[in-house]
């Protein structure tokens, strides 16, 4: 069984992604990571490329900053490195640049992926996020964050990036079917210094809207973390290689996890959720086997 990752990025120096974390976490189960490293205005090729000169492959890719709708450049950057992945690869590993795998979960996939290796039914893997949210002492929990998305996906090139890439389908629309694992993504797009923080919306934004739009709703001064509905301690570990990222942390954000901003359609949601462990009408990009 061979396992490739996949993953994109831009400018991660600039506006502190962190990529390098994002790729170590999954790196002792690959046998080869593709990576597509757009046209940056920093250090990022080389960032990228010090990590494991051995099992890292760069794709050089230059970002159409004219696709000013639905993020639909990160989709295509991402299929630029699935598609460069050789076909002597069995599963795909996908990780975004402000994404992280939990060690406590390699062994668990792995052995997920080779189980189903024959198994053609099973086309990807689903695993569970924690959205970590203006520090890393917190996460995000009312049902306006998506709590599952497709990571692993085989290795076929009918198979597409969706959307936002977000998650995948097939190029005819139908979605992939995919089994549950019990492994975890931490995302960190929302932790970083409020001065950085801002900078990414500002350029992120460009992807969903026009300037005028950008101008009306992110803020010219600095990112105000205070504007979240529902926020929870984090009680569990972050994944190894984030520890020491986490440890240089250079702002401070304390947060009232009483406060909650949700609106009552949303309250009454999350209410039922809690009691059932069923979330209704939950956007899936995905058939769970």
């Amino acid at each position: 069984m061979k396992i490739a990752g996949f993953s994109f990025i831009r400018n991660a120096v600039k506006y502190d992604y962190p990529i390098v974390e994002a790729l170590q976490s999954i790196l002792p189960i690959c046998d080869a990571i593709f990576v597509a490293v757009g046209n940056s205005e920093d250090s990022t090729f080389e960032l990228v490329q010090q990590i494991d000169k051995h099992k890292i492959h760069i794709i050089p890719t230059i970002w159409d900053d004219n696709l000013r709708q639905n993020g639909t450049v990160l989709s295509i950057e991402t299929n630029k490195a699935f598609q460069s992945i050789p076909l002597d690869y069995d599963w795909c590993f996908y990780i975004q640049g402000d994404e992280v795998f939990h060690e406590n979960g390699l062994d668990i996939i792995y052995q997920a992926m080779k189980k189903e290796l024959k198994n053609d039914i099973v086309e990807g893997f689903l695993m569970n996020y924690y959205h970590h949210y203006g520090s890393y002492d917190y996460i995000a929990t009312s049902r306006n964050w998506y709590r599952r998305e497709v990571r692993v996906v085989r290795n076929n090139k009918d198979i597409t990036s969706w959307k936002d890439a977000q998650g995948f389908r097939w190029k005819d629309g139908s979605k992939i079917k995919v089994k549950v694992s019990n492994t975890a993504i931490h995302h960190y797009g929302w932790v970083k210094s409020p001065d950085k923080q801002l900078q990414k919306q500002l350029n992120f934004n460009k992807y969903w809207h026009q300037d005028d739009w950008i101008k009306q709703n992110i803020p010219s001064a600095h990112f105000d973390y205070s504007n979240i509905d529902k926020l929870e301690l984090f009680r569990g570990t972050h994944p190894r290689v984030m520890w020491n990222r986490i440890e240089q942390k250079n702002w401070n954000f304390e947060h009232d996890i009483s406060k909650d901003q949700r609106k009552w359609r949303v309250k009454l949601l999350d209410y039922v959720e809690k009691l059932t462990g069923t979330r209704l009408f939950e956007y899936r990009n995905y058939i769970i086997l």
